[in-house]
């Protein structure tokens, strides 16, 4: 069976860029948009020539890309001629060989909008994809408001539809622009589209979220006959954002019908690298990624049940949808008080601690994580530390360095502008193999801002710890929780740390203590510790 090609195109820097809170550098831009090619996607959308100063240095310097770079923008404005419409001009004159121009189709959008008849957008419509091919571009007509548009007054959407493609558009996107659209109503009026003359393979489908089945949609919109799939990484976008690629994506390559109809430009080892390029983009916005996200999420493929955990030794088909190494993703076995043996087992045995079957050792574990998560650690979320008091109870846990006492202080002053400040300063002694040294660091941005204790004490305690200096410098805090575990005054702290390295690797550490800089030094430690036994090799 022949496959056929269905076409990839990420809007992320366009569409996504109109996020609440993100607003994308042209560095970043240029990051994200290599990123995308080494994916493999059909079309990037760099965004919107002569709408800011970011879009237009970055087309100015476009990216090296072997995807279609396309600039976005919108058709002629009624009462100007496609040459004389300075907007239009802008987006032609940015260089990239595919435009996308975005047009109304829903009549009262209009009329009410615009404040034009129907007949002069539709003319604006005609004159203006003519001009893009005129120019040598590969034109794409965004179909806006489409498929509203098409329930109030399907002739008029379909004639909008019809004057893009007969006056050479590649591709007409249909847009469910507010996103309130359903996939059987998606999947009809594709379906009418295609029988009133647009060949499915000049279609696209761009979907909004905000009933939640923009992914349901786009699928829907596939199978109906459309050959072009719009995206964004992580499903950013405006209001509740739009079609996740990082969800589509191997939903069309691993999943049927999709995987045996069609063909994408995304290989296998390409789809590996999906859950970092996914964490790269939240890391780029400075979030914190969704556990729960499909595929990528962090609890994506989490087994806690000790039923499930069995079954998984036996089989990780039982409980698995797909292996999550196809995706870059990981299995992952927690620990908690409602764990059992054959979970502990198994989280032992992928972290390379092997223990068999009815070991006594196995039963004092559970107990210690028992004994501490009813004192207020948490192992379910922070498995790097879980893994580490296993070690440590079948003492086989390296020793590599002693912290033999620390400091932290917090001064309030005014500064020269007569405002008052705070500057955080942390000591640490530590002992590494015979030789005791002592670090200083103050906790203090670019801009001079403090950034509080426990940045002063991470970088003090990671600042010089001899030979194992060069393997933790390629590591970094990337999140910091904070829970209150009891209330009054013997309240407990509970501090998690997500630690991130160079090589994608992000792991948890917890540590409780009634004073959160206690608590968060147990898993400053433990974080250093765990990337230690990961990567120290002695020489």
């Amino acid at each position: 069976m022949i496959k056929e090609k269905l076409y990839m195109y990420d809007t992320t820097l366009r569409d996504g860029a109109q996020t609440q809170g993100v607003q994308f550098s042209t560095q970043e831009k240029q990051r994200i948009a290599s990123a995308l090619d080494d994916l493999g996607v059909d079309y990037i959308e760099g965004g919107w020539p002569g709408a800011n100063p970011t879009d237009n240095e970055f087309f100015a310097h476009p990216p090296n890309t072997s995807a279609i770079f396309t600039a976005f923008g919108m058709t002629k404005r009624v009462g100007r001629s496609v040459a004389n419409d300075d907007v239009l001009a802008a987006v032609i004159n940015s260089g990239t060989s595919a435009v996308c121009l975005v047009g109304k189709t829903h009549d009262f959008h209009v009329e009410k909008a615009l404040g034009v008849t129907i007949d002069e957008n539709l003319n604006s419509i005609t004159q203006s994809m003519a001009h893009l091919v005129v120019s040598g571009r590969e034109a794409l007509f965004d179909a806006e408001h489409f498929f509203d548009g098409y329930k109030a007054n399907p002739e008029y959407a379909i004639k909008c539809a019809k004057a893009a493609y007969e006056n050479g558009a590649r591709w007409i996107v249909l847009c469910d622009t507010n996103g309130g659209a359903l996939p059987y109503e998606i999947s009809n009026i594709v379906s009418a589209v295609i029988k009133a003359g647009v060949p499915g393979d000049h279609l696209g489908i761009h979907t909004h979220n905000d009933t939640g089945n923009a992914v349901a949609n786009s699928l829907a919109a596939i199978l109906a006959g459309v050959r072009q799939v719009q995206g964004t990484l992580n499903g950013l976008g405006e209001r509740c954002g739009n079609a996740n690629l990082v969800s589509l994506i191997p939903t069309l390559l691993l999943k049927e019908p999709f995987a045996s109809r069609f063909k994408t430009g995304i290989q296998a080892h390409s789809l590996k690298t999906l859950t970092r390029l996914s964490r790269l983009v939240d890391d780029i916005l400075n979030r914190i990624s969704l556990r729960q996200a499909p595929y990528v999420g962090a609890s994506a493929f989490v087994h806690k049940a000790g039923l499930h955990a069995s079954a998984i030794l036996k089989d990780p088909s039982t409980y698995e949808h797909i292996d999550p190494a196809m995706v870059g993703n990981e299995r992952l076995i927690p620990m908690s008080n409602q764990a059992g043996q054959s979970n502990l087992r198994q989280r032992l045995n992928a972290a390379g601690i092997k223990v068999d079957k009815g070991d006594p050792a196995l039963g004092k574990i559970l107990n210690v994580i028992k004994t501490r998560e009813a004192q207020g650690y948490s192992y379910d979320t922070a498995q790097a530390s879980f893994e580490l008091l296993a070690r440590r109870e079948l003492d086989q846990s390296p020793n590599f360095f002693e912290v033999k006492r620390y400091r932290v202080s917090i001064e309030r002053r005014k500064n020269k502008y007569n405002k008052m400040v705070s500057l955080s300063e942390a000591m640490v002694v530590v002992k590494v193999g015979e030789e005791k040294k002592l670090s200083v660091s103050e906790s203090m941005d670019e801009k001079g801002s403090d950034l509080g204790p426990v940045n002063a004490l991470a970088k003090a305690l990671t600042k010089d710890l001899g030979p194992y200096q060069t393997i933790i410098n390629n590591m970094r805090l990337v999140d910091f929780k904070v829970r209150i575990t009891q209330g009054g005054t013997d309240a407990v702290t509970c501090v998690v740390i997500d630690s991130e390295d160079s090589q994608g690797r992000r792991w948890a550490t917890v540590g409780v203590s009634a004073n959160i800089v206690d608590a968060s030094f147990e898993a400053l430690l433990d974080a250093i510790n765990w990337k230690l036994i990961r990567d120290y090799r002695p020489i």
